[in-house]
């Protein structure tokens, strides 16, 4: 065992072990525990494949189909049969963590003994991740409940040696050759297998899971370029006091302010709110900027015990009880995640909106106590961050789109079986591009915010050492300052990469230390 490789036990996993996986390409092994528990479950699918009553999901059709017995020597062919006509995707391919993401979850689920599938099935799944092979995988064709029924059968179409799959190359090719170049040996389904493998809520939870550690770093990095432009405006940091968090302690509310206390310690800009046109308080949008960070702070905590729990469960249909029963249940409904995914998305787009509102102000000479329009080296000849901010804005709104919850849709199935899903799939998928969008909307206000303190300087000012280190770092990553109007695109994607890839919240953690 080293840093790079997972042990897959019968008793779940952790976010860490998923985002290794995903992200950092871990290898995994199952742990004896985990064969030995599969072995277990298996002997009791066994039993029950041999006796002349029908068994849903061992020796009976499936969902509005599942009133027919199958005959043993048809039931090699049932699970065939359900893993191709399942495998029904459209749409662009999902990205490759996604897919590794999914597979490493449902292995986990196999792993737990509770799905009765045998210790071969998930063994040369396990090949599969070790090997870079990543299924094909659609972005239509889950509505979230009965599992992520299209985008999991595509990928035990591949343990099969069907369908489509990327290589560790990068190229795409037939299954068949790809396990063939690696000796894996292609799975022959038996009796549950091909349920087993389809049955889960793996790819909406993958997702979350991404978004969860995406999402606490963007909240951070609100903070920052919150603080940035409280000090750009000539704020006033005494909002920020903690004995008056304390009085509303709401925990992302009490974390976001000592951030940005953090930031801001030692500046000479912040506290001249009197200075040019008094003012008692400031705006909104720099005053609550904790009150608003924080509640999604909160929803992500919320979002995060879901995720634990899910990540704990062993979701599929039929299961194998303790007692050795097969049992029926409804544990594949995506519900629990799919509300999370749409509180995710709310939070993202309502955090995205007050960072657009700053950023206004920056830009505002009414507002903005001092600073040139638009920031413009010479306003009316250069246009300075005006187009930056609309760019902003059509993020935000897009953003307030995509916080039109998924989960509360719900369309039949399945000749009315399956008649109310949860949409969670939809919901991830959205998710992820909000993540994205976020991550952009800072990254203007990161770009107007650095701007306005460094047209500060020019007059004297002197800006925290926090807020300086995250100046010199944004500038030495190619985010350019003030100065005559240039091509732009390249700045504010230059500003995204160093928000996206947490390098923002690096720079200023190497002044205030760890920040929440």
């Amino acid at each position: 065992m080293n840093m790079h490789t997972v042990l897959i036990g019968p008793a779940g996993a952790s976010p860490e072990d998923v985002l290794a996986v995903a992200r950092g390409n871990a290898q995994v092994r199952l742990a004896e525990s985990a064969v030995e528990a599969m072995a277990a479950a298996r002997r009791v699918v066994d039993a029950l494949a041999a006796k002349p009553e029908p068994v849903y999901g061992v020796s009976t059709g499936f969902g509005a189909l599942a009133v027919r017995h199958i005959s043993p020597e048809l039931r090699a062919q049932l699970q065939r049969s359900l893993v191709r006509s399942h495998a029904a995707g459209m749409g662009p391919r999902v990205e490759r963590e996604v897919v590794r993401a999914l597979m490493f979850l449902r292995l986990k689920t196999l792993a737990s003994g509770r799905t009765g599938v045998r210790p071969v099935v998930a063994q040369t799944m396990a090949a599969l991740l070790n090997a870079g092979i990543t299924p094909v995988v659609h972005e239509y064709g889950s509505l979230g409940c009965s599992g992520d029924l299209a985008p999991l059968a595509h990928c035990a179409q591949v343990l099969m040696g069907e369908g489509e799959a990327e290589g560790p190359d990068g190229e795409v090719r037939p299954a068949g050759e790809l396990l063939a170049a690696h000796g894996i040996d292609p799975v022959e389904l038996r009796e549950k297998e091909g349920l087993a493998l389809i049955n889960g809520t793996d790819g909406m939870l993958g997702m979350l899971v991404m978004a969860c550690d995406d999402l606490a770093r963007l909240f951070t990095s609100a903070d920052v370029t919150a603080a940035l432009t409280l000090e750009a405006l000539l704020g006033t940091e005494k909002v920020l006091a903690p004995d008056l968090h304390a009085i509303r302690p709401h925990p992302g509310q009490g974390a976001s302010a000592a951030n940005m206390r953090k930031v801001l310690a030692g500046s000479g800009l912040t506290g001249h709110h009197q200075d040019d046109a008094p003012r008692v308080q400031d705006a909104y949008s720099v005053r609550c900027a904790p009150q608003v960070a924080g509640a999604g702070r909160d929803t992500l905590a919320h979002a995060r015990t879901v995720a634990d729990r899910e990540l704990a469960a062993a979701v599929d249909n039929p299961v194998i009880t303790e007692d050795g029963r097969i049992e029926s249940n409804g544990n594949f409904h995506g519900a629990p995640v799919g509300y999370v995914l749409d509180f995710l998305a709310i939070a993202a787009a309502d955090l995205a909106s007050i960072a657009e509102r700053r950023t206004d102000r920056l830009l505002d000479k009414n507002r903005s106590h001092g600073l040139p329009p638009f920031l413009a080296d010479d306003p009316g000849v250069d246009s300075g961050l005006m187009i930056a901010q609309y760019t902003q804005a059509a993020l935000v709104s897009e953003l307030k789109r995509l916080a039109v919850p998924a989960s509360v849709d719900s369309i039949p199935s399945s000749a009315m079986q399956e008649d109310h899903v949860s949409m969670g799939w939809s919901a991830a998928r959205k998710l992820r591009t909000a993540v994205d969008a976020l991550a952009r909307v800072l990254a203007v206000e990161l770009v107007a915010a650095t701007r306005a303190l460094e047209i500060r300087t020019f007059g004297g000012g002197s800006p925290a050492p926090a807020t300086a280190a995250v100046l010199a770092a944004a500038r030495e990553a190619g985010v350019a300052g003030p100065g005559r109007d240039r091509f732009l695109a390249p700045d504010l994607e230059a500003a995204y990469v160093f928000v996206r890839s947490g390098a923002l919240v690096s720079a200023a953690e190497q002044v205030t230390g760890p920040l929440a």
